[in-house]
């Protein structure tokens, strides 16, 4: 396991993505990367989840942390490792990785969980694979009554980019 004093790297969010998707994970791609994969000109450095609570998925999604190094984020020098019980409960997991920063979260916005946004979300291919990602509407939805700084520098350019989308399927 890496430690803490080692230099940061720049994270592989592609390689985050394909081991979730060979491991047969069920989740959904939230957060920034949502919305930069529909288009939005943000940054951003990690991969936010929201995974299927089932025993299985679970079970699988712990394998996965597992293989990819996962620990907590933690502003001490611990080194925490994700346990199958916190991925049952209905916080957030905050995790740094081999490839890099990985949010694992049970909920996001209002209380909404995968079963919430599966169908507020959208598949993608990738890498011969199907992502769920959620739309560029919900994400507006979710973030308009939020309080964080971020979310509110990235409304507007959430709102252009939908804007753009919509403008083009109408061509």
């Amino acid at each position: 396991m890496p430690s803490r004093s080692e230099s940061p790297q720049a994270a592989d969010l592609s390689a985050l993505l394909e081991g979730l998707c060979e491991a047969r994970i069920e989740y959904i791609v939230v957060g920034g990367l949502a919305a930069v994969i529909q288009g939005a000109p943000v940054t951003t450095f990690d991969l936010d989840i929201v995974h299927r609570q089932t025993d299985e998925n679970i079970q699988k999604l712990f394998r996965f942390l597992t293989s990819i190094d996962s620990y907590m984020r933690r502003p001490d020098d611990r080194l925490i490792e994700p346990a199958v019980v916190d991925l049952k409960a209905k916080g957030h997991l905050l995790l740094k990785t081999k490839y890099g920063p990985l949010d694992v979260l049970a909920f996001i916005e209002k209380g909404n969980g995968y079963e919430d946004l599966i169908a507020n979300s959208t598949k993608i291919d990738f890498h011969g694979y199907k992502v769920s990602v959620l739309n560029l509407e919900t994400i507006l939805d979710l973030k308009r009554d939020s309080r964080d700084q971020k979310d509110r520098e990235r409304l507007p350019v959430y709102e252009e980019t939908l804007k753009l989308i919509r403008d083009k399927s109408r061509s």
